[in-house]
This record gives C-alpha cells, structure tokens and sequence, in this order.
C-alpha cells in the first residue's frame, strides 16, 4: 500500500470527522505509516502516532476482526464489477450496514454508530458498555 493511498483517506476522514488535537492514530509497523510524509502530516493536525508491537498481533485484534468480517459478509457478484462499483459496494457496507445496523458485541451489542452516539451524550459510557473482549 502506498503512502499517498493512507494519507488521502487519513485527510478525507479528518475532512469528514474534524477530530480534535490529540487524536490516537492506532496501525501496524507498515513503511507508509512511518514515512516522514505521513508523520509530517499526523503532526499538521496535532494527532498521536501509536504503532503496534512488533510481533504482537493483539495491537491490531480489532482492525483484523473488522477485515475478517468484511471479507465473510461482503459478497460480490460473481461478474468483476470496476473499481469504482467495489468502491461503492464496500463504503456502502462500512457505513450503511457496519457502521449504523450490525450489532458488535466487542460494543455491547451496539452498533458503532449508536455506540458513539451515547458515549457523546452521556460524556462516557459505563464499564460494561467499554469493556472490549479481544479474545473469544
């Protein structure tokens, strides 16, 4: 993956979201997360690099769980659609369906989007509802 692919969907996300200074950028080791062109523009918008442990596949259990789901759930038709139609597809199933209707039990059976809509009205969430289980 290129560095230039990671930092457009890292400024199309901060575009969308506007997070705050101070925001945890959580990856893996890869070179395009520790490239002086990505590390120059996490400090632009004042965010906190954290990379996982070399040798430690727990760091990355969510974004892992998060593919593996997508590659179990998302079905294609058996026609290659173009590049653009795998685009839609896939950011329809992130955000209409992932994001807003499946329920994570790593959540406490809230969907992502209901999920941070009480963290912000209650300012946090009680112990049960942030309790995150990385092993079955």
């Amino acid at each position: 993956m290129k560095t230039i692919l990671v930092n457009d969907a890292l400024i199309a996300a901060i575009k969308s979201r506007a997070p705050k200074a101070g925001l945890l950028w959580h990856t893996d080791r890869g070179s395009q997360y520790s490239s002086k062109e990505h590390r120059e523009l996490l400090a632009k918008y004042g965010i906190r690099q954290s990379m996982s442990r070399k040798g430690n596949c727990w760091d990355n259990a969510v974004s892992e769980s998060f593919f593996a789901t997508l590659k179990t759930e998302y079905r294609t038709n058996p026609s290659l659609p173009t590049p653009e139609e795998v685009r839609k597809r896939i950011f329809e199933y992130i955000e209409v369906f992932y994001n807003r209707q499946r329920l994570h039990s790593a959540l406490g059976n809230m969907s992502p989007a209901e999920y941070e809509k009480r963290y912000f009205e209650k300012g946090n969430l009680s112990k049960n509802e942030t309790e995150v289980k990385l092993c079955a």
